[in-house]
């Protein structure tokens, strides 16, 4: 790409990136019913047990970046998940109840993220928040929830923040934390690029703070040549990349969400500079990932293959491997045909739709007629592994969520899985071992079992 050509595809790639962080790389009244008390009978009469619950629907809410900066790839999650829940209401819904989804719009705006979760809690009056997306927006919000005593489940944020049971004994995260994360990550580089200068490119906030923590943990420091932050607002990333660059570095690891990944790329096509590339899996959905490439190349006058320029991208995933032979890609295909036919089936999708499952198993697992107290605490008893390629770490002191994930390089498009699944915590003592368990198969109704 000529040097000529760079401010345009900054200036235009601006807008589109300004708040792309998710993680990366997110009612007032309470039933008197005590933990657990949710009725499993078989003969129960469905009974309206808590706020968001009635005879014949459980209402749950969320706030999501449906439109402006943080849209492209992340507006897809929530309806992906609803996707799911459409797909679970016409097979007989949760014990006969069907899920009403209503996502608002908060344009990642943590002011606004605030506004719509109160609406949602004091005036629709929500049974739950689920999936509440993206660090700084959940973190305007997170405090409300708990207060309410309002369960804020399976966030869209890997911060190691939302691990924190007396403080928020209302939230759960879902995915890989970015802790454990980093020491996966870390520990692949360390095994194979020994002697090898290492850079750190990250998200100057929770996300990429939470990440560079775990890569410590792991890469000798003598081997960090350089670290270099960005913030979501300021795509002028070329003095990093010269920095990295200049030091040295053979290998640059990042915790950046997918349009600082496409930025990073650009930025060191255009100084001659090939470092391997070793990235978070919040930013390395090759969908995502080598469209946005593309569409920045182009922005700025230059015509690439994004698809191409990726390949070769070291990366990790929690999540099954996009591919026909996988159970769950099956199942996932099917709901998306029928459902979301015209969203992309990428890695924001597949998401969307195993946090919904994940939230159906806890449903479930809360029972026929459940408080609120039912579902923080069904999900504190252990949660089966469904969809995640790794246990779950849930108790009544660990809300984190996922606990491991499998190398991967990306190739033509897919992340194309290297070696065994590895699981750790967010010690710095604690060891990373293969998983000795195996991938649980999708049901063959696609709905879990109570």
């Amino acid at each position: 790409m000529k040097r000529t050509h760079r401010r345009r595809w900054q200036a235009a790639a601006i807008m589109t990136v300004a708040a792309l962080a998710v993680a990366a790389c997110s009612s007032s009244s309470t039933s008197s019913s005590s933990p657990g008390s949710g009725s499993t009978s078989s003969s129960a009469a469905l009974t309206a047990s808590a706020p968001g619950i009635t005879a014949t629907t459980i209402t749950v809410g969320s706030h999501q970046p449906l439109t402006g900066p943080a849209a492209p790839g992340y507006s897809e999650i929530a309806p992906a998940a609803n996707a799911y829940f459409s797909y679970v209401n016409a097979n007989g819904g949760v014990f006969g109840r069907k899920i009403v989804y209503k996502y608002l719009d908060d344009g990642y705006d943590p002011t606004k993220t605030a506004s719509v979760v109160h609406q949602l809690v004091l005036q629709d009056n929500v049974y739950a928040i689920f999936n509440g997306l993206g660090t700084p927006t959940h973190l305007a919000t997170v405090s409300f929830l708990n207060a309410q005593k309002v369960p804020d489940v399976f966030v869209a944020s890997g911060c190691e923040c939302w691990n924190d049971t007396s403080k928020y004994p209302q939230t759960f995260g879902w995915q890989l934390d970015y802790v454990r994360e980093g020491k996966i990550l870390g520990n692949y580089v360390k095994q194979h690029f020994a002697g090898k200068k290492v850079a750190y490119f990250y998200q100057n906030d929770e996300f990429g703070l939470d990440g560079v923590k775990g890569l410590n943990m792991e890469i000798p420091a003598s081997s960090v040549v350089s670290k270099q932050s960005y913030v979501p607002t300021n795509t002028n990333i070329a003095p990093a990349v010269t920095a990295m660059h200049a030091a040295g570095a053979q290998v640059v690891v990042a915790f950046s969400i997918p349009a600082f990944t496409a930025l990073l790329k650009l930025n060191s096509l255009k100084l001659g500079y090939s470092p391997t590339l070793v990235v978070s899996s919040v930013g390395s959905d090759p969908i995502t990932l080598g469209g946005l490439v593309t569409a920045y190349a182009k922005q700025g006058g230059a015509t690439v293959n994004g698809n191409q320029l990726i390949n070769g991208i070291i990366t990790d995933a929690y999540l099954p491997a996009l591919s026909t032979s996988d159970s769950w890609y099956v199942l996932f295909k099917k709901i998306h045909d029928q459902y979301e036919p015209k969203a992309p089936l990428d890695g924001n999708f597949f998401y969307g739709m195993s946090v919904g499952y994940t939230f159906v198993q806890a449903m479930l697992k809360a029972g026929k007629n459940p408080t609120r107290a039912d579902l923080v605490t069904a999900i504190q008893g252990g949660m089966p592994q469904g969809p995640a390629v790794a246990p779950y770490s849930y108790s009544s002191s660990d809300h984190a969520g996922i606990t491991g994930a499998y190398m991967g390089v990306i190739q033509n498009g897919v992340v194309v899985q290297q070696g065994s699944v590895l699981v750790t915590d967010t010690s710095a003592s604690g060891a990373i071992t293969t998983y000795s368990g195996t991938e649980q198969q999708a049901p063959a109704s696609g709905i879990p079992s109570p």
